[in-house]
């Protein structure tokens, strides 16, 4: 309970501090607004997809702290038989760490003007999220070979459940990042580019920081 007490907490800060540094928490009526079609010093832009990304994202993360409560809550029952967490978990891990980091990069090429480097950093990002999809599935192959399926106790149960729900997010994930990298191949103009890379960069580090909590809950279950 206290781990799930903690991330909630966590991403609720992360948060607030954020909108703060977006100008959210100013009082409109203060602001010196817009004249004659002039934005003033006072009047900070704020891109409405960079605001919905984040209202997401406390969704998302409340949602993982739910099952994360639950799943601290279940394990100290009678019935839990912990079941063995595959080595190729920490491969998987590995790989998801840099494909967040291949995403950070592209965010910093593209701050930069550097298009190639965006390119080059957002396809090795889409490269290292399937190989870690991929590694899910296998790690997946190997319990089900040694006996642990769905319904086999309720520590199998969540296993599956919360690695699911973490891949499906990271898929749909890759819509976006799909998009976002054809648009970089097919040419496009970086001003542009710069929103779509940093939120597809946003939603990775929040999901690998997601895949960190629950990977130690699974190896100390």
């Amino acid at each position: 309970m206290s781990v799930a007490i903690l991330f909630f907490g966590t991403v609720a800060v992360i948060t607030v501090w954020w909108l703060s540094q977006q100008g959210l928490t100013t009082k409109p009526w203060l602001e010196d607004g817009t004249i004659g079609g002039l934005r003033t010093a006072g009047a900070l832009p704020l891109p409405a997809a960079k605001v919905g990304l984040w209202i997401f994202l406390a969704v998302v993360g409340s949602l993982f702290s739910l099952f994360i409560l639950a799943y601290s809550m279940r394990m100290h029952m009678g019935d839990w038989r912990p079941l063995p967490a595959p080595k190729l978990l920490w491969l998987n891990t590995g790989v998801l760490i840099l494909s967040s980091v291949a995403l950070q990069k592209a965010q910093l090429a593209a701050g930069r003007g550097e298009v190639d480097g965006v390119r080059v950093s957002l396809f090795a990002g889409g490269v290292f999220t399937i190989a870690f999809l991929v590694g899910q599935l296998m790690a997946w192959r190997q319990l089900t070979v040694a006996g642990y399926f769905l319904a086999t106790n309720p520590a199998s149960t969540f296993f599956y459940l919360l690695t699911a729900v973490h891949g499906l997010h990271l898929l749909g994930g890759m819509v976006a990042l799909g998009r976002t990298t054809a648009k970089a191949w097919c040419g496009f103009e970086m001003e542009q580019a710069r929103l779509g890379v940093e939120l597809c960069a946003m939603y990775w580090h929040f999901l690998l920081l997601v895949w960190l909590v629950l990977f130690g809950l699974l190896l100390h279950a």
